[in-house]
């Protein structure tokens, strides 16, 4: 990769775990991923009227969109879970091991059969998560809840990557966050109330004007780092290459929850992040 790709990738990297920090802090995180749909799809509106984007889908491109729609209202409302429950540098690593269920998916769905060099890298990313979650004098699973969580949030992101892909082959990035957040906003809003809340005033928008510099944080972490990855590959970043360099997010995460946070046992975490990291990358390159 050059220079430049290689920086737009690490930028983007730092922002990602950023945002998970500011979720964390806002005491309502489930409405902040509310409001932050709701912001992304303007800000997507705007850039792609700047740009005279073609905003109109086709029926198989619809299918994507909902396909995408899915993995990320169950990548929100499990990460949002997590973040209220759990440890920003226990459970983000977990999180981000995406590209394991991108390979068992196509081990199960396509029949694809992969070398052993792919099976080590899974049984990394196994070891490093143990050890993550790994306290003194306590069962690993007494916390199984949170655990399950995180990995439900990591398939919400290996279907809304997947998707995206094949989506990114037609489609302006900005068309893609538009359509894709403005039909996660009010789903987001009936899972809400679905569960026992009341709906958020103005359907989550209010939540901006309390928290006005939280939120702006938040919507320019996310849309930043993800513009920051599709221009990657645009400027010709190989895809395998772009996602190795992005893992250096979840050594970040876990030095933000140290140091921000308070979180304990943060040399631990990171070894075992470095050793989950070492497993991600093994199975994006070999998988």
């Amino acid at each position: 990769m050059t220079v430049t790709i290689t920086l737009l990738v690490l930028i983007s990297a730092a922002l990602h775990p950023l945002w998970n920090l500011l979720v964390k802090k806002d005491n309502e995180p489930e409405i902040a991923f509310i409001t932050l749909s709701f912001g992304i799809s303007v800000v997507g509106l705007i850039h792609g009227l700047i740009t005279e984007a073609r905003f109109w889908l086709t029926p198989a491109e619809w299918a994507l969109v909902c396909g995408s729609v899915a993995g990320q209202v169950l990548y929100n409302l499990a990460l949002a879970a997590t973040l209220k429950r759990g440890d920003l540098s226990a459970y983000y690593p977990i999180i981000r091991a995406s590209p394991v269920f991108i390979v068992g998916f196509s081990f199960v769905v396509f029949g694809t059969l992969y070398d052993w060099i792919v099976l080590v890298g899974i049984a990394l990313v196994l070891v490093g998560a143990i050890l993550l979650l790994y306290r003194r004098g306590t069962n690993l699973l007494d916390d199984w809840q949170t655990l399950t969580l995180a990995i439900l949030a990591m398939c919400g992101t290996g279907i809304y990557s997947l998707a995206d892909s094949r989506l990114m082959e037609d489609l302006e990035p900005p068309v893609l966050f538009f359509w894709v957040q403005l039909i996660c906003w009010p789903l987001l809003v009936l899972v809400h109330k679905g569960t026992g809340n009341q709906v958020p005033k103005l359907m989550g928008i209010a939540h901006i004007f309390a928290k006005p510099v939280l939120h702006l944080q938040l919507i320019a972490c996310v849309y930043g780092s993800y513009i920051l990855i599709l221009t990657a590959y645009n400027l010709g970043g190989d895809v395998a290459s772009v996602t190795t360099v992005r893992q250096a997010s979840i050594p970040l995460s876990v030095i933000l929850g140290g140091y921000f946070l308070n979180e304990g046992a943060i040399a631990r975490r990171l070894v075992a992040s470095a050793i989950l990291s070492a497993g991600i990358i093994m199975v994006i390159l070999f998988g």
